[in-house]
C-alpha cells in the first residue's frame, strides 16, 4: 500500500499539488512550489492573485474543490478560521473531495479546534497537517519561512520535502500544536511591536537622534526581529500594510482562547491586546499592523520618520 503522497505503481509520476489562497503569503508560497518543479493547480477568489500564479506556471483551477480532487498534497493559506471552514467543511466542501493517500496541509494561522474538528471528519485515508508559517512576505518570497508542523509523523514526513521549498520545517508534535506554537510566537511579536513604539518615542522625546537610537537598540540587549525587520516600516511611514490590524486582532483573539488554559494573569499580553485595539479604533481595522507604534508617536507628538532607502520587505 502506498504511503501518504506516494503515487501507486509509478515512481516517476510527479506528485500533484493543489493550492488555495493566493494572498499576501499564499501567493509567494505557491509560486515557489511552481519554481521547484511541482505541477500546481491553484485557486483564489481574486482573479488578479490567480493570474499571478498562472503567469508563474500554475494551472488555474475553476474552484477550490477542483484543486483538491486530483491532488496528492492540498495546501490552504487563508486569512482566518472561518475561511478555512467555509472552504473545507460540509458534504460539498473540499475536504470531502480529497482522495485516499492525500494530505491536506493548512498553512493558515488557525484555531486549533477547527483543524482537529475537520481532521475528525476527513475521508478515510486522508491525513491532515497544520503548518502555519512565520517570516513575513520577504521570507515567503525567498523561501526563508519557518513552518510549524503538527500532525502524525508519517504525513508530516511526507510533506517535509515540499514544505522545505518554503523554508525551515519545525515539527511541533500532534495535530494542532503547530498553531499553538505559531500563536505563541505572535503573542511575543505583538508585545515587542508595541514596546518598540514606546521605546522609540521615549528616546526621541528625550533628545536622542532616531538613527542613533535604532543603532543602539539593534546592538544591545534590546535587539529583536521586530527592531531589525519591522522598524524600517515605521521609519518609512507606511507601517507595513502587508498585514492589517484586523488580522492582528484575529490572532489576538485566538491567543486569548489559548490563555484560558493557563490559569494565571498574563499582563504583558493583555497590554499588547489593548495597544492593538486602541490603534484599530484610531486608524481603522484595515490600517497597517505597525500603526500600534504610529498611535504612540501621534499622541507623544514625536516624529518617527527617518530618511533612508527603506525598501518595503514585500518587494525584497
Amino acid at each position: 500500500m502506498a504511503g501518504y503522497g506516494e503515487v501507486p505503481g509509478s515512481e516517476e509520476a510527479q506528485l500533484r499539488i493543489g493550492f488555495v489562497g493566493l494572498g499576501t503569503m499564499g501567493g509567494p508560497m505557491c509560486r515557489r512550489l511552481v519554481a521547484a518543479g511541482y505541477p500546481v493547480t491553484a485557486f483564489d477568489l481574486s482573479d488578479e492573485a490567480l493570474r499571478f500564479a498562472v503567469e508563474a506556471g500554475a494551472v488555474a483551477g475553476e474552484s477550490a474543490r477542483e484543486c483538491a480532487e486530483d491532488a496528492d498534497f492540498f495546501l490552504t493559506s487563508l486569512p482566518a478560521p472561518h475561511h478555512v471552514e467555509a472552504v473545507m467543511a460540509g458534504p460539498e466542501g473540499v475536504l470531502a473531495a480529497l482522495k485516499p493517500g492525500s494530505v491536506w496541509v493548512d498553512l493558515t494561522t488557525n484555531r486549533r479546534e477547527v483543524v482537529l474538528e475537520l481532521a475528525a471528519v476527513a475521508p478515510q485515508g486522508v491525513a491532515v497537517v497544520d503548518a502555519p508559517v512565520t517570516g513575513a512576505v520577504d521570507g515567503a518570497r525567498r523561501g526563508e519561512l519557518t513552518l510549524f508542523a503538527g500532525g502524525d509523523p508519517e504525513p508530516v514526513a511526507a510533506v517535509r520535502e515540499i514544505l522545505s521549498h518554503l523554508g525551515t520545517v519545525l515539527e511541533c508534535g500532534l495535530l494542532g500544536t503547530g498553531n499553538v506554537v505559531k500563536l505563541v510566537t505572535n503573542q511575543l511579536w505583538f508585545a515587542a511591536a508595541a514596546a518598540l513604539g514606546e521605546g522609540l518615542a521615549v528616546g526621541v522625546a528625550n533628545g536622542v537622534e532616531l538613527r542613533t537610537l535604532w543603532q543602539g537598540i539593534c546592538n544591545s540587549v534590546g535587539d529583536s526581529f521586530v527592531a531589525r525587520h519591522d522598524a524600517p516600516s515605521i521609519f518609512a511611514g507606511h507601517y507595513d500594510p502587508s498585514f492589517p490590524l484586523e488580522l492582528c486582532l484575529k490572532d489576538l483573539d485566538l491567543i486569548a482562547e489559548l490563555e484560558a488554559s493557563v490559569g494565571a494573569e498574563l499582563p504583558m499580553t493583555a497590554a499588547a491586546r489593548d495597544a492593538f485595539e486602541r490603534a484599530a479604533q484610531r486608524y481603522g481595522a484595515d490600517a497597517a499592523e505597525l500603526s500600534v507604534a504610529r498611535r504612540i508617536a501621534d499622541d507623544a507628538g514625536v516624529c518617527l520618520q527617518l530618511d533612508g532607502d527603506w525598501t518595503p520587505h514585500w518587494e525584497v
